[in-house]
């Protein structure tokens, strides 16, 4: 069980959170659309922290768990909680794939599949607009206005 509080926004809140999403942002989060490969601003992201969700800053993946898939996105072999990510089947454009959501807000992330590095053998293939970014020694969003632990500060190591 997670220790992140995992209810979903009103729909006050909701309208909150997206007010202030990009166009691009609001295509991939709540239209389901994918960014180009390659251009992902977090792509080449090498500093130690949490990978959250952009709309609602549910943490979503830990640095640690990121690796070069060669693919042009962001890919991480495990979550930073099962329960934070969300598993749907897409069979959009022909394929079978499995999509993933953020577990509060619904957000779409990416897919993940499984030709990832051991121990999991997933690859959590993510929309960089899809995320934000908490660095080492910052204070996790509280998006939500939910207090503690969104708020408190990631600890080195």
């Amino acid at each position: 069980m997670s220790r992140f509080d995992l209810t979903p926004p009103s729909d006050a809140q909701r309208e909150t959170l997206v007010a202030d999403l990009s166009d691009e942002e609001r295509r991939v989060l709540l239209q389901h659309g994918t960014e180009a490969p390659f251009c992902g601003i977090f792509l080449d992201n090498k500093r130690e922290g949490v990978y959250t969700c952009r709309t609602c800053g549910l943490p979503l993946f830990r640095s640690s768990a990121k690796f070069d898939s060669g693919t042009g996105w962001p890919s991480f072999f495990a979550p930073f909680d099962e329960a934070h990510i969300g598993r749907i089947r897409d069979s959009s454009y022909g394929m079978i794939r499995t999509e993933i959501v953020c577990a509060r807000c619904g957000s779409h992330l990416g897919h993940v599949f499984p030709d990832g590095p051991p121990p999991s053998h997933e690859r959590h293939c993510l929309n960089s607009v899809s995320l934000a970014f908490t660095g080492e020694g910052e204070a996790l969003p509280d998006r939500m206005g939910r207090g503690a632990p969104e708020g408190e500060v990631l600890a080195a190591g």
